[in-house]
């Protein structure tokens, strides 16, 4: 497996801190902030993974909404692409992790998503992150589900390995 770039925004350090422990359970993965870094490095990187919290009523974080204007859809041709969203079920259950899709959109056309995950086990009404009955990637809710988050963590690297190239 080729090294990975788990690229992340964070304002409050719950996303930072999320992808550390993401690059920590994978092993050979090099961690970047969307704020610090520029879209080549990006292009680098055959695996990779793109990590975003919602804010508010479903607004993505403010260093991806300027990182994703710099990418396009051909960025993500023969990437192998994982996404984490970071979200809270109780105070914003009808948008939950809604921040996510903008990523997602540019990168499915080209590239191969992997890391789907089930919606069990959350409570939450409505989230833009489900497709096709799934979420699009890891989601965690570390204001409520806390506890949850390193099982989930350790469930969807494992399940990773095998799908990074």
């Amino acid at each position: 497996m080729q090294k990975i770039g788990l690229f992340y925004g964070s304002d409050g350090g719950n996303t930072e801190n999320v992808a550390k422990r993401i690059a920590n359970a994978l092993g050979d993965v090099e961690v970047f902030d969307v704020a610090k870094v520029e879209k080549s490095k990006l292009l680098e990187y055959k695996n990779l993974i793109l990590a975003t919290p919602t804010y508010g009523s479903g607004d993505m974080q403010g260093d991806w909404e300027e990182f994703l204007d710099t990418l396009k859809s051909e960025d993500f041709s023969g990437k192998v692409v994982a996404f984490v969203g970071l979200g809270d079920q109780d105070t914003y259950g009808e948008t939950f992790c809604d921040g996510l899709l903008p990523i997602y959109e540019v990168a499915h056309k080209e590239g191969r998503i992997v890391g789907f995950t089930a919606t069990d086990g959350y409570e939450y009404e409505e989230s833009k992150a489900v497709v096709e009955g799934q979420f699009v990637g890891l989601i965690l809710d570390e204001d409520n589900q806390e506890e949850l988050s390193e099982q989930r963590i350790q469930e969807w690297t494992q399940n990773l390995k095998g799908q990074f190239q």
